[in-house]
């Protein structure tokens, strides 16, 4: 069984931060509109300047907030609290120095996230540039821990019917590539797992592109990937991130409900993916 000492002091953490203003977590209500299994939440709270409209914004991360700080990774890599968090324990690990979001993930990167997983696990996401729910374009990704045997998100039932099957994931009707991974120990495994995926869709490789050619959101567990490919970040008022793909929705003010009611989130998401055509084919390793 994961220790989870990171996310026990993630939790300390916080409520230290929350103390001194560090932590701002977003208060939010659930919202019961008949479209399980998607989690509907809507924003009590002032919206954060990251969900703002466009424009420069200065790095969060150069320098990090002292007080966010949960450990340095061995990688050197930086595991934060996230100052907006969506639930309690919502963990970032950063680059310590400057590296674009939009360009490809490194095996540094993934060592990174492997030594927080042999400890804590959850669902990771990544959000490639601003038009795939980027709010910072200093490299990060993001982790909700779960604790071992709980559901990582609402639609993992859908995933793993479709690992179980060798399918794509039914009602995924936008360009996607899933695959299960057999070691969860093995940076390596993962980083080839995420570079299969992106050929698939046609984002490309870094021997022959200097960032990937499309937007796209990384979903993963200790036990399975998917990627996304996207088209836009926004729809209907709603901004949508990886976590869209995961079955979590946020509505803000702007946000149209009533077209979520009548369309459905399936549509919402197909509206902000890719088209299936721009997919080459579904990965699945044997």
């Amino acid at each position: 069984m994961p220790a989870e000492t990171l996310w026990q002091h993630a939790l300390q953490r916080s409520q230290q931060a929350c103390a001194t203003g560090d932590l701002v977590p977003l208060e939010t209500e659930s919202l019961a509109l008949g479209i399980d299994p998607f989690v509907v939440r809507r924003l009590l709270s002032r919206a954060p300047k990251h969900l703002n409209a466009a424009g420069p914004k200065p790095n969060p991360f150069q320098p990090w907030e002292p007080g966010l700080e949960v450990t340095r990774l061995l990688t050197g890599h930086v595991l934060l609290l996230n100052k907006f968090p969506v639930q309690p324990g919502h963990l970032l690990v950063i680059t310590p120095q400057w590296a674009p979001q939009s360009g490809w993930l490194t095996l540094e990167d993934l060592q990174a996230v492997v030594e927080v997983s042999a400890d804590t696990s959850g669902l990771w996401f990544f959000n490639s540039c601003p038009a795939a729910g980027a709010s910072q374009p200093h490299r990060h990704l993001q982790l909700l821990p779960r604790h071992a045997g709980e559901l990582c998100c609402p639609l993992e039932p859908q995933v793993r019917t479709a690992l179980a099957t060798r399918r794509t994931v039914e009602g995924f009707a936008w360009a996607h590539a899933l695959s299960p991974r057999r070691d969860a120990a093995s940076a390596a495994e993962l980083l080839t797992l995420v570079l299969e995926q992106a050929a698939r869709l046609g984002l490309g490789n870094p021997r022959d592109d200097v960032s990937p050619r499309h937007p796209y959101n990384l979903l993963f567990t200790n036990d399975w990937l998917m990627t996304v490919r996207r088209s836009r970040e926004h729809w209907h008022g709603f901004s949508i991130n990886g976590l869209g793909f995961a079955g979590y929705l946020l509505a803000t003010d702007g946000s149209d409900l009533e077209h979520l009611r009548q369309q459905g989130p399936w549509q919402l998401l197909q509206d902000v993916a890719a088209h299936p055509r721009e997919q080459i084919g579904t990965v699945h390793t044997p």
